[in-house]
């Protein structure tokens, strides 16, 4: 448990909220709040506050059913339904992260290195979600964390030349194979590798290393060596939290803010775990 100040809101507005940060920037633990309830207004605010601060938020010991889960993240924005969602879901919104179809996924993409694959949620649509909240429903005894990396103290870190040389560059986000395995189409989209943060005006160093990532106007060594550079920083322990979940464990992430990765030490235990994206205002004047 992190031994840093609890920030406790306002009991009269925000009930009795309180975040306690497990690392200096990012990751925190909310307590004092049933997600399965609609929330006043102040907690809502006090929820959004705590995920623009701290990047991701996580709640224990919450016993949600697929409604209560969507009713909880529509508070937050509209729903976002994922293309590989299946038609037969009985909340279309609601992703089943599985373990086994992720582990045949991966036997597919022969071009992610074990370990390397931080990312973002839809970053290969043009407008990305912003949010993610995400539920445990089957878990090994043992094994199966997610890490989440402070994507801004990862720009931070980075030395002055790399910045320099990072500065108004793109970076493709190619999801065309698994969108197309599922009878869907879209094309390639590029975005700012530095971005900033629309809420909060930080920097954000932000690639998908799971999607075909290329640094357009660069040759392809050279691109390869900055997102070389781009992983070094993700990977960084002092960037990252790492969560052990637990049953009925949430986490509430910024998808603008960091980007994440599923550690698979589990062996073949079917884990699932269940997403829902909160979709972005559609900034045309960003386009």
């Amino acid at each position: 448990m992190s031994t840093a100040p609890a920030e406790i809101f306002d009991r009269d507005t925000a009930g009795e909220i309180v975040v306690r940060p497990l690392q200096p920037t990012i990751g925190a633990e909310i307590e004092g709040v049933d997600l399965r309830r609609p929330l006043a207004p102040a907690q809502r605010d006090a929820i959004k506050a705590a995920i623009l601060k701290h990047k991701v938020v996580f709640f224990r010991d919450q016993p949600l059913d697929n409604d209560q889960h969507a009713a909880f993240a529509r508070q937050f924005g509209p729903l976002y339904t994922h293309p590989s969602t299946r038609a037969d879901d009985k909340i279309a919104q609601i992703h089943r992260i599985s373990a086994l179809e992720q582990a045949e996924y991966e036997k597919r993409r022969r071009d992610v290195k074990d370990g390397d694959g931080y990312h973002s949620d839809t970053s290969w649509r043009l407008v990305p979600t912003w949010g993610a909240v995400l539920r445990a429903v089957t878990l090994p005894e043992v094994g199966g964390d997610t890490i989440w990396v402070d994507a801004n103290l990862a720009y931070e870190g980075l030395p002055a030349e790399v910045k320099t040389r990072l500065e108004g560059r793109h970076v493709t986000h190619d999801f065309r194979a698994a969108l197309t395995a599922g009878g869907h189409d879209y094309p390639v989209v590029a975005h700012p590798i530095v971005r900033t943060h629309r809420e909060t005006g930080q920097k954000i160093l932000w690639a998908n290393l799971t999607q075909k990532p290329q640094i357009l106007g660069l040759d392809l060594a050279e691109s390869r060596e900055l997102l070389d550079e781009v992983l070094r920083q993700y990977k960084r322990p002092e960037f990252q939290v790492r969560f052990s979940w637990r049953p009925n464990s949430v986490a509430f992430w910024d998808n603008r803010a960091a980007v994440h990765y599923a550690v698979r030490n589990y062996g073949d235990f079917p884990r699932l775990l269940e997403r829902i994206l909160i979709a972005d205002e559609p900034l045309y004047a960003d386009l």
